[in-house]
């Protein structure tokens, strides 16, 4: 990467995304995609090609393994900031009650909302409400950011 990653080109990469069919393991614009596949599409698009293949998983992987394997993998290539300090286009981790792994993974859209896939559903932009501060278990920053405050 010689130039740096512009926040604004990764939000717009993820809004792209907006209307995708939720598709478990799946990252394919406008086919299908899971949480994680979102993040994957618009690391493809903005950065090149992804640093790891992510094994199979199950629906109830978290549930069945227990182990904080989504972090494990963003710390292998994200760049960790505080939960309280994220930007724009940091990737966004949450758990879905305490004492069980993060497992849902969003694109920060601004500090008040988030682009993510729901099962059920599809790519949305929501606002990041109480509920999901309160979830929220890890943030980072893709690799290469522009950002002089970091």
């Amino acid at each position: 990467m010689n130039q740096p990653i512009d926040r604004d080109a990764l939000v717009a990469e993820a809004r792209s995304w907006i209307g995708t069919s939720y598709r478990h393991q799946a990252s394919v614009k406008g086919v299908g995609c899971d949480c994680l596949g979102l993040v994957r599409g618009v690391w493809r698009a903005c950065l090149g090609e992804e640093p790891e293949a992510p094994p199979p998983y199950a629906p109830d992987w978290a549930e069945a393994g227990g182990d904080e394997t989504l972090a494990a993998a963003a710390l292998r290539h994200l760049v960790p900031v505080p939960c309280d300090a994220f930007d724009k286009a940091d990737v966004l981790l949450f758990r879905w009650r305490d004492g069980c792994v993060a497992k849902h993974a969003a694109i920060a859209s601004s500090a008040t909302t988030m682009i993510h896939a729901h099962d059920g559903a599809a790519v949305c932009e929501v606002a990041i409400t109480p509920w999901w501060r309160r979830r929220l278990a890890y943030a980072f920053t893709f690799p290469g950011v522009a950002d002089p405050l970091r």
